[in-house]
């Protein structure tokens, strides 16, 4: 092979390694990214977006993406404070808010952000009953956003919402709190109606004073009655007669000699 061959395939060699580098070298973030830049092994700055450049073999890049994350967590086997089994699971949202320290401090923050939602669920939810499980979520929820703000500061990340999605019970624990909420209802309907016969009675009774200390109204209520009687198909009527006038066909005693 002559050298003019052999030399110009060097200078070809030469020059796609330099476009090589070239195109290693300049970088393009988008809008909701950023680069976190290292010379040397140790951090240098955040760049981005836009282009940048990276020098090759003495400044390395890793790009964070800046969008807000939404986080599934699994169901959780949680133990209510009543000994009450279930499985709860629950949506996190969170971004990152500085990316170095998301990139330093931890090792894979997505995966680090994702354990400690796990065990923050089960510690929360193992402190609360039932009940409060099922009435209480808006107080959980807020509950469970601040502590796990406050386990992922140190990460530079920035937990927004926390939502529980599902409650689920075993079939017996079903059972249990429609038998429960079925004489919660009967309890309160009996109550109702314990109520009513009291103020009933209340109501009688006030009634039936007016009417003792006025015999012109008890006489009204006769007639009124008898006008009820009158107008109904019957052949009977029942006249309402006051004690006081059997009193006078009463046996009189004999003098006393």
């Amino acid at each position: 092979m002559p050298d003019s061959m052999v030399m110009l395939l060097i200078y070809l060699a030469l020059f796609g390694l330099l476009v090589a580098l070239l195109a290693y070298s300049f970088r393009i973030l988008r809008e909701y990214e950023r680069g976190v830049v290292f010379m040397l092994g140790r951090f240098w700055k955040v760049k981005g977006p836009g282009l940048i450049i990276v020098v090759p073999f003495i400044q390395q890049m890793v790009r964070v993406d800046l969008r807000t994350r939404v986080l599934d967590v699994p169901p959780q086997d949680v133990i209510s404070r009543d000994n009450v089994s279930v499985k709860v699971n629950a949506v996190v949202y969170y971004r990152v808010m500085d990316p170095e320290r998301a990139i330093i401090q931890v090792e894979n923050f997505n995966q680090a952000t994702s354990e400690i939602a796990q065990t923050t669920l089960r510690s929360v939810l193992g402190q609360h009953e039932l009940d409060e499980m099922l009435a209480e979520r808006e107080k959980l929820n807020t509950d469970l956003r601040r502590l796990l703000d406050e386990a992922t500061d140190a990460w530079g990340i920035k937990v927004s919402n926390v939502a529980l999605k599902h409650v689920d019970l075993n079939e017996v624990m079903v059972r249990a709190i429609a038998k429960q909420a079925e004489a919660e209802r009967l309890r309160r309907a009996k109550i109702i109606d314990a109520e009513g016969e009291q103020q009933a009675a209340e109501r009688l009774a006030q009634a039936g004073e007016i009417l003792a200390r006025r015999p012109q109204a008890m006489q009204l209520r006769y007639l009124g009655a008898l006008l009820n009687i009158a107008g109904e198909k019957s052949n009977t009527i029942v006249f309402p007669l006051p004690i006081e006038l059997l009193t006078a066909f009463r046996p009189q005693p004999a003098p006393k000699e």
